[in-house]
């Protein structure tokens, strides 16, 4: 089978190859995938900055069709609609994996990272990470369940109720998707780009969030003081990944706020103002990809209608088509990338 598939660390080095098609073992799920989505990790290990166990396939966000089922799968059947976590193999023993918490295992292995992934025409998934599409979750959408769920995990580790005034920074699909499930919690959400991000911050206003702000031409701040009478935002989802934006977003955050760090920077160090942490006790939380108790609720979510993730997808090409997704997403015109598979 074609398969996307990257054989070398460092820039490119990103070949379609032809592969093997793989076989459940007893405890998995064979899955035929529909579509997968480009994440901005899979850039990341394209141009070098993100390592992965080459070669392996890329692609940890998908859906698909089971098509087999190991000796000892009951859960699934062949025909079922689904999608996956991202999780592969865990240790099962540390503290981390007895609370649930397979994000944080030091052995944990990934789909598309350290074990092939969705940029081919099957995969296979542990039964545990497999999870059935509610009826109203088209596979289009189903595919956008990974990045929805870091986005649940990211809301999940601050306290947002009805009436809170949040800020997401960063229009990319994570922060469109954060400033849905704030919304979902009952907040007035701001969701803010610069002048190059008009098509997201469009999208925003599409997808029914509240307030869109180009900072490159309209004042954020008079606005926040004006939704919250000078006190500043309940909570910051910072998604963007850029330290003027981060720091901005701190100053703008209420005293005894909370802020989560749901981007990543370009580098490991940045300048950040933490004299602004100590002085307006600013709690500070830090989110990595997802949990299994993430991905039920965002399926939940998407069936119930209050998450619209398939209009996020502005792009699908095959798999073959890499170097098209890859421009689309670099120049700024697409938001959401999918992949499908080849014969």
């Amino acid at each position: 089978m074609k398969s996307l598939v990257k054989t070398e660390l460092g820039f490119g080095h990103l070949e379609v190859q032809d592969k093997p098609v793989p076989t459940s073992g007893p405890d998995q799920v064979k899955i035929e995938v529909k579509y997968a989505g480009i994440c901005g990790s899979d850039i990341h290990t394209y141009e070098g900055h993100y390592k992965v166990a080459v070669p392996v396939t890329l692609g940890h966000e998908f859906s698909g069709v089971v098509v087999e089922v190991g000796e000892n799968v009951t859960e699934f059947k062949v025909g079922d609609r689904v999608t996956s976590e991202t999780t592969f193999y865990i240790c099962g023993e540390c503290n981390y994996c007895q609370s649930g918490d397979y994000n944080l295992c030091n052995h944990r292995k990934g789909l598309g990272s350290q074990q092939d992934g969705g940029f081919a025409k099957y995969l296979i998934a542990r039964k545990e990470s497999v999870h059935h599409l509610p009826e109203n979750v088209d596979y289009q959408s189903a595919a956008m369940t990974e990045p929805l769920a870091c986005t649940h995990h990211a809301v999940a580790k601050t306290d947002i109720n009805q009436g809170d005034v949040v800020l997401v920074t960063g229009p990319g699909p994570i922060g469109l998707l954060a400033a849905q499930v704030a919304k979902s919690h009952g907040a007035t959400v701001i969701i803010t780009g610069l002048s190059n991000d008009k098509v997201r911050l469009d999208k925003a206003k599409e997808v029914g969030i509240d307030y869109t702000v180009n900072t490159q031409e309209q004042d954020l701040s008079e606005l926040v003081n004006k939704l919250t009478n000078g006190y500043g935002v309940d909570v910051v989802l910072e998604c963007s990944g850029a330290v003027p934006a981060a720091n901005q977003a701190l100053g703008l955050l209420r005293k005894k706020g909370q802020y989560a760090q749901v981007g990543l920077f370009a580098k490991p160090m940045v300048e950040f103002d933490l004299d602004k942490i100590i002085q307006k006790e600013i709690r500070v939380v830090g989110s990595r990809s997802q949990r299994p108790a993430d991905w039920e609720p965002s399926l939940a979510l998407m069936d119930e209608g209050k998450v619209n993730a398939k209009a996020l997808v502005t792009h699908i090409f095959d798999i073959t088509e890499w170097d098209k997704a890859y421009e689309a997403i670099k120049s700024g015109e697409a938001i959401k990338v999918l992949l499908t598979p080849v014969e």
